[in-house]
C-alpha cells in the first residue's frame, strides 16, 4: 500500500475530516443560493450523444488502455521497465497485454495535452502568483522536446478559459501573466474546473498524434479548499477515468499558513476525495523556496507513464458492467494507474 493511500485511509475516520468539513461548510452557506440554478444547468456527460470527437471514434473501442507510473521508495520515476515486468488483471483474472508503450529518454517522446487550472479565488497572494508564473513556465520548458499542447483555465466563483490549446510558449506565458488580473470570487469551484478541463481535453485536444496516444493531464494549482462546486468529486473522478486523464494537484503555501497550528500540512478536501490518487496523478505541497524545482519534477513525472492496453474477453466488452483492473509490477516499486477499471457499454437493442 502506497504512503498516500495509507495516509488517506488514516484520515477518513479521524477528526481531521470533521475539521475540514466544518471549514468548508462555514464558507459554503453564503454561496448555496446562487449555485442552485448553475447546478441544474450543468451538463452531466463528458461525451454528449452525437458529439463524440472524431479522434475518439478512430480508436479501436474494444481496446482498453491506461497509464501506469512506477516510482521507487524515494518517489523517483522508473523508466527502464519492460512489458514482461507488468501483469494486468481484469476482475482478478490475468489478461495478456496487447499493447505496451514507454517514455524513453532517447527516441521519439510521447505527445501530451495538459490543462493548467489555476485557483484565483482570492486567498493566493501576489507573491505566490509571481512565483507560480515562473514555475509554470519551468514546467513547460522542461517538456520542450515533446509535442505538447497546453491550455490555461482560471477558476474562483466561475471557470474561465484564458488560453485554448496551443503549442506556442509566448501565448502560454501571456495567459499566465493574465491570471493575476482576473477577478476572483468568494467560491472556489475546483471540481467544476477539473470537470471543465476534462471536457476540454476530450473535445479540443486530439486523442492521438503521429499514431501515438497522447498523455492527458490536468494540473490544478490551488489553496486546497473547494467551495460551491456543482459537480461531485466522485463524478469528476469517474469522468477523468473515462477520459484516461490524470489529475495532479499542487497545494500552495497559503494553505499551510492557514493550518499553522499543525506540525505538518493537514490533508485538504482534495486529498480526502482521492482526486489525484484515483486518476493516476499526484498531490504535492509547494513551499516558497521550491516552486520551480517542484514543477520541473512534476513535468518529469507526467511524461514517465507506461501505456498498457488489452482486449477484454468478448463476454465483458458490452455487458454494461464496471470491471476492475489491477496492475502488478516488480517488488519494491509503487505503481499508480490512471483508472481502476472500465465501464463496459450495454448491449445494443
Amino acid at each position: 500500500m502506497s504512503t498516500s493511500r495509507r495516509f488517506i485511509k488514516q484520515i477518513r475516520s479521524g477528526s481531521i475530516v470533521v475539521l475540514l468539513a466544518a471549514l468548508t461548510c462555514a464558507t459554503l452557506l453564503p454561496c448555496q443560493a446562487q449555485e442552485t440554478d448553475r447546478r441544474a444547468q450543468r451538463p452531466r456527460e463528458v461525451f454528449p450523444k452525437n458529439e463524440q470527437p472524431d479522434d475518439v471514434l478512430k480508436i479501436d473501442t474494444d481496446l482498453v488502455s491506461l497509464d501506469v507510473v512506477a516510482t521507487d521508495n524515494e518517489g523517483r520515476p522508473i523508466r527502464n521497465l519492460r512489458q514482461q515486468d507488468f501483469k494486468l488483471f481484469l476482475d482478478n483474472v490475468e489478461q495478456p497485454l496487447s499493447f505496451f508503450q514507454m517514455e524513453r529518454r532517447s527516441g521519439q517522446p510521447r505527445p501530451l495535452a495538459v490543462v493548467f487550472a489555476i485557483d484565483i479565488s482570492g486567498s493566493m497572494t501576489l507573491d505566490e502568483m509571481g512565483r507560480l508564473r515562473s514555475a509554470l513556465n519551468a514546467f513547460s520548458a522542461r517538456l520542450t522536446g515533446h509535442k505538447a499542447l497546453y491550455s490555461v483555465m482560471a477558476f474562483g466563483m466561475n471557470v474561465k478559459t484564458l488560453q485554448k490549446f496551443t503549442a506556442e510558449a509566448d501565448k502560454l506565458d501571456r495567459a499566465f501573466e493574465r491570471i493575476a488580473r482576473e477577478p476572483n470570487g468568494l467560491s472556489t469551484h475546483t471540481y467544476d474546473a477539473v470537470d471543465d478541463a476534462i471536457r476540454s481535453l476530450v473535445r479540443n485536444a486530439p486523442r492521438t498524434r503521429e499514431r501515438r496516444l497522447m498523455k492527458r493531464a490536468v494540473l490544478v494549482v490551488t489553496d486546497g479548499f473547494p467551495v460551491g462546486d456543482t459537480v461531485s468529486p466522485r463524478t469528476v473522478i469517474e469522468r477523468a477515468n473515462a477520459a484516461d486523464a490524470s489529475v495532479y494537484v499542487v497545494t500552495l503555501p497559503s494553505y499551510s499558513r492557514m493550518m499553522a497550528v499543525a506540525t505538518q500540512p493537514l490533508p485538504t478536501p482534495l486529498d480526502v476525495s482521492g482526486l489525484a490518487e484515483l486518476t493516476g496523478g499526484r498531490s504535492v505541497y509547494a513551499e516558497e523556496s521550491n516552486y520551480d524545482a517542484l514543477f520541473r519534477a512534476l513535468a518529469e513525472e507526467v511524461t514517465s507513464a507506461y501505456v498498457l492496453a488489452f482486449y477484454p474477453p468478448e463476454s465483458k466488452r458490452r455487458d454494461g458492467q464496471f470491471h476492475n483492473i489491477r496492475i502488478e509490477g516488480p517488488s519494491g516499486l509503487t505503481l499508480r494507474q490512471s483508472r481502476p477499471g472500465f465501464q463496459a457499454e450495454g448491449k445494443k437493442q
